[in-house]
This record gives structure tokens, sequence and C-alpha cells, in this order.
């Protein structure tokens, strides 16, 4: 339910940058997933020119004589009949009688839709006008049906927010006070006592003593409930009180409903029927899901609980006063492109036909609504009140968060590392060839043991850049991701900072393979340096201690989001599955070899071999063991995930989607035994079946499936309906990539090898292929998600509320 909204949108959600043309604008400031239902101001647009180019080439030399359109109406004859002055007149006022068009209210599929009506169709070209106003009278019932519809559901939504913020408030008094009302009703009846009491003696004395009774009076009348209130033919006749006592009187007594309403708690009848639910997903919640066991749960009436509950409606009132922002900002958008365009239908064809039809704007249900204006500001005030102790900026703050700014020093550091990362790559390059390194005795010794280590770098670089990459173009073609994975609002990385991240970890990386570059040992020790030996494991503990890292630095929002999905995958099937899950799970079934890599460095560093520079792990029957087992571990998880998803939503193509990832672990495990004992032909033979099969697999889901593609019916041929990318080439050259890369794994049965590359090298670089097919995928995947939801028009994520209110209670009473 949620979303954030566009930069550019908080910023200044209502304001239109000047140097900036409203087209692009008004483009920008869009709700993406919205963008089917703002008017199409750039058709209105091409519209305008084609009635332009037609007055620029039919023009006439000679000067016409413009003709009003009162000269198009009917003849009201030549005899002017005189009427008395009361009796009502029919002669058209000079404003309708230079009108161009009419406006009218028309019933359209059981709503209220618009009509104009064009006086000027009879002249040369008016049909071209005609095709306009027909067209801009479609965009705008379009408009204004769509944001009726959407206030609508906001007011049903409010209404549902209601009964949970009156639940909440009696939730507090019962945790705050669990006596409720018995020590209110004493306080006021004890005040009540002493009001009578003081204004007994002040009746005894003076007269001015019957004022400050009949103050007291009022105000014991303003404190004491409903039940308990004194009727006018209880009190005293009223007849010698004097005007200045009824005045008083009056003034409090106009104030006093409002008063008692505002500081009268809420009833604790409400929490009778009220239970908590349960929304929080564990292994135990689905364990409970498994055996029926209802998601809601009897409140505890303790601060715990309250504060929870207390997050819970902060965080939907927050989603929901976002979206009433962009309601607002919806209509003040398409406001703004009627009257730009009609103005500028004005200026092409020397017209006044705008103050009518904006006239009519002004009174449509797009212009005179005010209820979103209402609701944010009946928000605003709860939210002050309840959630942010009556501080106004605070509340403000987090109900219009600012957005995230672009700081110089990310780029200014992005670029430094980057330069690091390249100056090194070449010192590397240099050092290496000075050296001899290929043809040197020990740099086989060296990529059987210490190339493999310092490789998970580069898979995990490699990975983070194509993720830059990714980012930078959803952003260009106003995929909302952030919106699409649920990033928290002003937290989300920009490709900026993941850039600087990658860059700054190929730096360590690549200063740590300078740094350890000896290809022959010690001789007297008969060993290698341990320091320099060690320096790949400190590294990748560096790495796991900012990961881990608990402290608020190093980006700990989306650290701690990466984690928690990285946690859930590993988990499946015990935990909902959501599409950042799954999303990271598909991300590591293309690391493989980073998975190998670290079962090496366990066996490595594990037994000792560092010291020699060894690598007695493959002829380790343990280590072959947990070959297959690593391997294995991303494919499960997806698995596991396609059964929970098959299991909760019935969806049948979540079955064949695990047959595919089924499919695909087969392959990989023969694949992995063959490479291990390359001496039986059984095991080629198999690894070829099923790499084939889980190949062809794999490349029809990614393009018919998660891209949306190969539609044989869209008006694209091939294509989907709607496409992001405007040049068709694109696609298709993804799906070549797509198909070729999909055969990378031909490097494993085949077992390539080239003269001047070390096998370590080739696994590498076909493994590096897979990465970066999976950053294409990653692209058309979201988009197609993105497509999917503009087309529901979904822009909010549902938040799940605190209280479950039982409903049939409300029917049997």
């Amino acid at each position: 339910m949620t979303q954030e909204l566009h930069p550019k949108t908080q910023n200044s959600q209502y304001q239109i940058n000047k140097k900036m043309k409203f087209g692009k604008e008004f483009t920008a400031q869009m709700v993406p997933e919205w963008q089917a239902a703002y008017m199409d101001y750039n058709y209105l647009k091409t519209q305008l020119k084609e009635i332009q180019r037609f007055h620029a080439r039919d023009r006439a030399p000679a000067r016409l004589v413009k003709r009003t359109s009162s000269l198009y109406r009917a003849f009201s004859g030549l005899i002017q009949r005189q009427k008395s002055q009361n009796q009502p007149t029919n002669l058209t006022s000079p404003d309708a009688e230079s009108q161009v068009i009419v406006v009218n209210s028309v019933a359209q599929d059981g709503s209220q839709g618009y009509e104009t009506r064009f006086f000027m169709s009879g002249e040369e070209g008016g049909e071209y006008e005609l095709v306009f106003f027909r067209r801009l009278d479609d965009e705008f019932n379009k408009v204004n049906k769509f944001y009726r519809s959407k206030v609508e559901e906001v007011l049903k939504e409010a209404d549902v927010l209601t009964k949970q913020m009156n639940a909440l408030i009696a939730f507090r008094i019962k945790v705050e006070n669990p006596n409720g009302w018995a020590d209110r009703s004493n306080e006021i009846t004890r005040l009540s006592s002493d009001v009578a009491a003081s204004s007994a003696a002040l009746s005894a004395s003076a007269p001015s003593g019957a004022r400050a009774a009949s103050i007291f009076k009022d105000f014991l009348l303003d404190v004491e409930p409903t039940s308990r209130r004194r009727q006018p033919d209880e009190s005293s006749d009223g007849k010698d009180e004097t005007k200045e006592d009824n005045a008083i009187h009056q003034n409090i007594e106009k104030q006093k409903p409002n008063n008692f309403r505002a500081a009268r708690p809420a009833p604790l009848q409400i929490l009778e029927r009220l239970k908590i639910n349960n929304t929080l997903e564990t292994p135990r919640s689905t364990i409970k899901g498994l055996l029926n066991i209802p998601k809601w749960t009897e409140p505890n009436f303790n601060t715990e609980c309250l504060k929870k509950v207390e997050q819970r409606l902060k965080q939907a009132l927050v989603v929901f006063y976002n979206k009433l922002r962009l309601l607002k900002s919806y209509s003040f958008l398409n406001t703004m492109a009627l009257s730009k365009i009609m103005k500028k239908y004005d200026k092409i064809t020397s017209r006044n036909a705008s103050k009518a039809y904006l006239k009519m704007v002004d009174s449509s249900y797009l212009g005179s609504s005010d209820e979103v204006t209402k609701l944010m500001e009946r928000v605003e005030a709860t939210f002050i009140k309840h959630f942010s102790n009556a501080n106004r900026s605070k509340g403000m703050s987090i109900l219009r968060p600012k957005a995230k700014r672009e700081r110089h020093r990310v780029t200014f550091f992005m670029g430094f590392f980057s330069g690091c990362t390249a100056a090194l790559i070449v010192a590397l390059v240099l050092i290496a060839r000075a050296r001899n390194f290929i043809d040197h005795p020990g740099a086989t010794q060296y990529m059987e043991t210490m190339f493999p280590l310092y490789s998970l770098f580069g898979f995990f670089v490699l990975h983070m850049l194509v993720y830059a990459a990714n980012i930078y173009f959803w952003r260009r073609y106003r995929v909302n991701y952030s919106f699409i994975f649920g990033f928290k609002q002003g937290t989300e990385m920009g490709y900026r900072e993941v850039l600087l991240l990658s860059f700054c970890l190929a730096t360590l990386a690549l200063a740590s393979v300078v740094s350890n570059l000896d290809m022959e040992m010690d001789p007297k020790t008969k060993d290698y340096k341990a320091v320099t030996e060690l320096i790949p494991l400190v590294l990748v503990v560096l790495v796991l201690i900012i990961l881990l890292c608990p402290f608020n630095i190093i980006l700990r929002s989306s650290r701690f989001f990466f984690l928690t999905c990285l946690f859930h995958c590993l988990c499946a099937p015990l935990y909902k599955v959501t599409l950042p899950d799954f999303f990271l799970a598909d991300q590591l079934t293309s690391q493989l070899q980073a998975f190998r890599s670290l079962e090496f460095y366990v066996c490595y560093y594990g037994w000792g071999d560092y010291k020699l520079r060894q690598n007695t792990c493959s002829t380790n029957d343990v280590f072959k063991a947990f070959s297959f087992i690593v391997v294995a571990i991303p494919y499960w998880c997806r698995l596991f995930q396609c059964l929970r998803r098959l299991f909760e939503e019935k969806d049948p193509m979540q079955g064949y989607n695990g047959l595919k990832y089924f499919s695909t672990l087969v392959a990989i495990s023969v694949r992995t035994a063959y490479s291990l004992d390359r001496g039986k032909i059984n095991w080629n033979i198999m690894a070829w079946i099923f790499s084939v099969i889980a190949a062809i697999c794999g490349t029809y889901w990614d393009l018919v499936v998660d891209w949306g593609l190969l539609q044989r019916q869209s008006k694209n041929r091939w294509l989907r309906d709607k496409l992001l990318i405007p040049y068709k080439s694109v696609y298709f050259g993804a799906m070549v990539l797509n198909v070729l890369l999909r055969f990378a794994w031909l490097q494993t049965v085949l077992n390539f090898q080239v003269s001047f590359l070390h096998r370590e090298a080739m696994i590498a670089i076909f493994a590096s292929l897979e990465i970066i097919r999976r950053g294409i995928w990653n692209f058309f995947r979201l988009e197609n998600e993105h497509l999917n939801n503009v087309g529901a028009y979904r822009a909010f994520k549902s938040v799940p509320l605190p209280f479950n209110h039982d409903e049939d209670d409300d029917k049997d009473d």
C-alpha cells in the first residue's frame, strides 16, 4: 500500500519548475503506477499541432472577416417584442453570445461525465478542433472518474482507521489506568461536591457571588458526564441572574459540547470484541497456519503490547497520509495540465474557450472536492497528538520526510576509489608482466590456491556493478524499484552508493592481491609468509564485520534489509515469500562459484594448507560431499519458496516454477559429480541430458513468464503491449543474449581450455558471464513487475492493522 513519493514530488509537491517544460515536469511528477490514469498531455499537444499545421497551410493571403459565434446561432426574427420587467428575458447575455463551447454534464457508465459542444465545427478546419474537444473530454472524464474512485477508497479506509484509533485510545486507557472510568467518576463526584459547596458559599455573599456561583455551575455542567448533567428545569428559574450572568452562561454553553467530547475518554466496551492481529511472520506462525490456528490473539494489556500496537498503527497512518498526498498531487497536476492545454488551444486558434472549460473543471469533482484536504488535516492533527507528543515539527517530519539528496561526497569518493581500482589493475598487470607471471614455475600453484580466494571478491564486485547499472536504468525508465522491493523511504541505495561500495571492495581486494604476489616460499622456513597468506581471510572477516555491524554506520538500514531477506531465503519455506526474498534467492543461484570459493576458504584455512600453499581439498571425501550441498543451497531455497507460494496462493504456475528449479538442481549436481570424476562417461551423458532440459526450461521461463515477452497477440510483435524502452531491438538483443549465456554450462561439460589461461581463470570467466546474464534478467524482470503494478494501479502496499474487530458480534447485537 505504501509508496515512496517521487523526489521532485516531495521537494515541491505542488510547484512546477518553470525552467523545465511543463510536459517533462508533468511526466516526472507522475505516480508511476497511475501513469495510465493521468491526462495524456502529449497526445493532446499533437492534436493541437494538427490544428496549427492546418491553419498555417490554409491561411488565405486576403484578410477574412472574423465571424462571432452568434452568427451561427438560430435566427430570432426581425420583430422584437418588448416584455415587462417582471417577466424573465430570453435574450442571451453578451458573454454567452461570444462563447465557442458549452460543456454539459452527462451520465456515462453510471457516473457523471462531461461533454463539450463546439459551435465552430462548420468552419474550415473545425473538424480538427471537434476531434480535439472529444479527446479532451475523454481524458478529463477518465481523470475525474479515477480521482472519484480513489477518494471513495480513502474515505472507506479512513473509517477503518477511525475504528482502529478508537480501539487504540481505549487500549491506552486500559493499560495506563486499568480501573477505567471508576477513578474518573470518583474524581468527578468529588469535584462536583467541592464546586457545589463553593457555589453555595459564594451565593450567600455579595451580589457578585451570584455571578461566580453561576460560573461554577456552568463549569460543573461542562465536566460532568451527560448522564449527570442537570437539566434547565432542575435548576433555579434564573430570575435573579443578571444580564452579564446570562451572557457568560450562553458563551460557556456554546463551548460545552465540544470541550466535553474532547475531554471524554473512549469507551472501554470496544475492547470486548477486539483481538490483536498477529502479522509477524515467524516459523512459529507458519506452523500455526498449517494447524489452522487463527492469526489473531487475545490482547495483553501491558506496555510492551501497547508499543507494538502504536508502532503498527503509526505506520498505517503514515502510509495513509502518503496516499492522500499523492491524490492531492494527482488532482493538482491534472488540473494544471488542463489549464496549460486550454491556453495553448486559445493561443493557436485565437479563441476564448479556456474560460468556459476551466470553469467546468473548477465545478467538477476533481476541482471542487475537498475531502482529501480535510482528511490530510485530520490525519496530521491525529498523528501529531497521539504519535509525536503534540510536537508538530517532529510529527510532520515523519509524515513528510525529506527527499534523499545526492551528496557530493558520495560522488567524490566514488570517483576516488574507481581511480584507485583502475590504478591497481594497471599495477597488477605491470607487476605480473615484469615478473613473467605466466611462465613462472609457481604460477600453477598460485592459480590453484590463491586465485579461488581472491576471485570471490571479483564475483561480488561484478554483481554490485551490474546491480548499480540496473538501478541507473530503472530510474531512467521510471521503474519504481524502491516501492517494488519495499525499501524504507529515504534509505534506498542509489547507483552511486552501490558503485562506491563496489569500488571500495575492489580497491581492498586488488591491494591485497598486489601485496600477496609471492611465487616462491622462504628458503629458510620452507613456507610462505603467514601474514601475507592470511590477507584474503582477514579481508573476508572485515567484510563480515561491516555487514553484521549493529551500529548506525555504513548504510545500516540497507545492510539489515539484505540480512533479513538472506535469512528468509535460508529459512524457506518457514517465512512468507515476498518479492525481495525470491529476487535475492535468484541472485544467489548465479553465484554458485562464489559458494564454492567460500567452501574452499574453510578447507584451505581450516586444515592449515595455507602455510605451504597446498590444495588438498579436492582429494578429501568430506570436501567432495560438501561440494554437492553448497551448490544446492540456492536452488533448494527457490524450490521451497515455490512450494510455499503454491500452498498459499494455489497457483499451479508456482508448481511448474518449482519443477524448473528442481531440474536445474539435478543438472548442477550431475555436473558437479562429473567435474569431480571425469573418468566416467555416464556422468557426462547425464550432465548433457539434464543440462539441456534445465537450460530450455529456464530460457522459456525467463522470456515468457518473468519478462512477459514472446506474446503472439501483442501489438508489438513477440513483445509486450507496453514497453518502457522505446527501442525494440534492445528486447530482441536481450533474448538472444539470455539464450547464449544460458548455455555457459557447456564449459563444464566440454572442458574448454585456452593455452594462455589457467582452468581456474576459465571457470571464473564463465561464472562472470552468468552474473552478467542475471543482471540483464534483473532489469526486465522488474520492468515486467512494474508494468503489472501499473495495469492494476497498485501504487501502495497493504499495511496490516493491529486490531481485528469481530463484526459477527455487532450483527448479533
